[in-house]
């Protein structure tokens, strides 16, 4: 008798065998099954992620392209570019260089 009142305690929902059998289940695929959602929405994630770097290194590389097309092309622009980039000068001229906040921090960190 005292086992009824126990058993009388317990929603009947949750007494019933297929509310039982579809809770399990759905417990097992958000949490214990090796494809549950939680995974797969980190992935989707990392695949969004993925994406958005593909975009960024496709447009990078249109870019780059472009640049060396340039530097092949004229003798004007090689020059500009191994000025501004390596900081080449000619014989007779004095280099001056300025940095903003921002890089003399990087300088800074990269030295230390």
């Amino acid at each position: 008798m005292i086992r009824f009142r126990l058993i009388d305690k317990i929603p009947a929902a949750f007494r019933n065998k297929y509310f039982l059998t579809i809770l399990i289940f759905l417990i097992w695929l958000i949490l214990l099954d090796s494809n549950n959602l939680i995974a797969r929405y980190k992935e989707l994630r990392e695949l969004n992620r993925l994406r958005k770097d593909r975009e960024y290194y496709l447009n990078r590389i249109e870019a780059d392209k472009k640049k060396l097309l340039e530097l092949k092309t004229d003798n004007d622009n090689l020059e500009k570019f191994a000025r501004e980039q390596y900081r080449m000068k000619k014989a007779d001229e004095d280099l001056y260089i300025i940095l903003t906040p921002k890089e003399d921090r990087k300088i800074t960190r990269k030295n230390n």
